[in-house]
């Protein structure tokens, strides 16, 4: 299973002081040499972590396939299509979350997505969409004729975090899952089903799978053994553990775990 580091949360803790350290492109040799297999940024639209001249050293100097996530906007894909990154993932995106919380409704922007798709590809770029593991958007995402779909692991990330990670007496308590264990653990069961679900049909299809989001060292072994997924991007736990391992450490037992 390949791995793809995102390193947008080393530029969160420049942007914290509005300095210039630490630069994510110090990150690019020490992930590829601790066995990552791509280097995955954010470029939002409010520019909150990664900037453009951040994005475009990364594209020109990594010596890793790059994976562009951005908003289906028009100077976003404007400035994806200038770079040319390896690989471009469209994103929902609102100014106002903290960091992305669903899928794309792909149904509802089927048209405007054609055309993003269509656009990107003209210019050579892989597009992946991020989506909810439902079978319709699956089947919607092979009807856009994009090469991958990323499956968007939040909801199992959360009930695995209410379940395991004594989050019920925190201030980050889910207070929509403050539910019994076993209902949590049912509602787990179940989100995992539904990932495997849609990633075999993916497969199925002709789609290459990734998956991503809130995963960590903790929950990622579960999704490690669906045999349909060839891909996990994983960024806030790497680059918090590395605060106290060192970044290449931190990515070296990311890689043991995702094989």
């Amino acid at each position: 299973m390949l791995l793809g580091v995102n390193i947008d949360h080393i530029a969160v803790l420049r942007e914290a002081r509005r300095i210039n350290d630490p630069d994510p492109l110090d990150a690019l040799g020490i992930v590829k040499r601790a066995g990552a297999d791509q280097i995955t940024i954010h470029l939002r639209e409010d520019r909150r972590h990664i900037h453009d001249e951040d994005a475009k050293r990364i594209v020109a100097l990594s010596p890793l396939p790059v994976n562009l996530e951005c908003a289906m906007a028009p100077q976003m894909l404007e400035i994806a299509t200038t770079l040319l990154p390896h690989r471009v993932t469209l994103v929902p995106e609102k100014r106002e979350e903290v960091t992305t919380e669903g899928g794309l409704d792909v149904k509802g922007y089927f048209a405007p997505l054609k055309e993003a798709v269509k656009g990107l590809q003209a210019h050579g770029i892989e597009v992946s969409l991020f989506i909810d593991p439902t079978k319709e958007t699956v089947k919607l995402s092979q009807a856009l004729r994009v090469e991958w779909v990323e499956l968007h692991t939040g909801a199992y990330a959360n009930l695995y975090a209410m379940l395991y990670g004594n989050l019920t007496s925190s201030h980050h308590s889910i207070k929509a899952l403050e539910l019994p264990r076993p209902t949590l653990k049912t509602l787990l069961e179940a989100s995992l089903k539904e990932l495997e679900d849609a990633a075999t049909l993916a497969a199925s299809l002709g789609l290459k799978v990734a998956a991503g989001h809130g995963l960590n060292y903790h929950n990622v072994e579960a999704i490690t053994r669906m045999g349909a997924i060839e891909e996990l991007n994983i960024g806030q736990s790497i680059i918090a553990r590395s605060v106290f391992t060192g970044l290449k450490e931190a990515v070296v037992r990311m890689r043991e775990l995702v094989r």
